[in-house]
């Protein structure tokens, strides 16, 4: 895998009509790089940033680019390539509009998508659910009869089934038990290791990103305002939203200094 893959935005401003979100947003990640987490309150931009790096969003200023091409333009094959290469799982990244679609049919349609991306692997159905905490029973299951958080697990399998290079994940794991988190966690950051998939993590968990992730970026007032290990980041009080995050959640500044 070319450790060469990087998305990057580039002076990222965006916004809706009459809200400016995001003010010069720098973010880039590659294959082959370690997790990085992407920190910050509700309502910080998060959402937004995620949406323009998928091109789903078009900034107002500056540019999101997939080596070296504009994101926002990419069009036809090009645009099946780069969803291949770089998938987003959201929270939200399941629907369920056919009550007979399995487990299986799922991750089968994922990889089909990824050989029309020129992405062709043979790592099988059954080792990405174990890579998610799921046991190879679970294939000939209903998407309807799953649990929400047995749902979000086959939701990062089906990402992982394409072998992107790049992967953006929002709130990963929010319905997971939290008894499972830590085991998940840890699974899923040995798969993302071993296939050296550069990965962005954007999580309210602060457990889960000091798990996941080396190194954390933190989105305030639609600004970067800080970037280190998560004890470095929560230290730098002198940011407003940084304080108040920190001041919510007293037992983890205290665990993770």
């Amino acid at each position: 895998m070319p450790a060469s893959t990087t998305l990057t935005a580039t002076s990222l401003h965006a916004g809706y009509p009459g809200e400016q979100v995001l003010q010069g947003i720098d973010l880039t990640f590659s294959a082959g790089d370690p997790p990085l987490g992407l920190l910050g309150p509700s309502g910080a931009g998060k959402t937004t940033l995620l949406a323009s790096l998928s091109g789903e969003h078009i900034p107002d200023a500056g540019e999101v680019t997939w080596n070296g091409r504009r994101v926002s333009k990419l069009r036809g094959k090009d645009r099946k390539t780069f969803r291949a290469a770089v998938r987003f799982v959201s929270q939200y990244a399941m629907t369920i509009s056919d009550p007979r679609e399995t487990v299986r049919s799922r991750l089968e349609l994922a990889a089909k998508v990824a050989r029309k991306g020129g992405r062709t692997h043979s790592v099988s159905a059954a080792e990405m659910l174990e890579s998610v905490g799921l046991a190879e029973h679970f294939l000939p299951r209903t998407m309807r009869t799953l649990s929400g958080g047995e749902i979000q697990r086959v939701a990062l399998a089906t990402a992982l089934a394409t072998r992107p290079e790049l992967l953006v994940l929002d709130e990963p794991l929010t319905a997971v038990d939290p008894n499972a988190r830590g085991r998940i966690a840890a699974t899923l950051a040995a798969t993302i290791q071993r296939l050296g998939i550069g990965t962005l993590i954007a999580s309210h968990d602060v457990e889960l990103l000091q798990r996941l992730c080396p190194q954390i970026v933190f989105l305030g007032d639609g600004r970067l305002l800080a970037r280190g290990t998560l004890s470095e980041v929560l230290a730098q009080t002198e940011h407003e939203p940084i304080r108040e995050l920190a001041e919510a959640n007293p037992a983890a500044v205290r665990r993770f200094r």
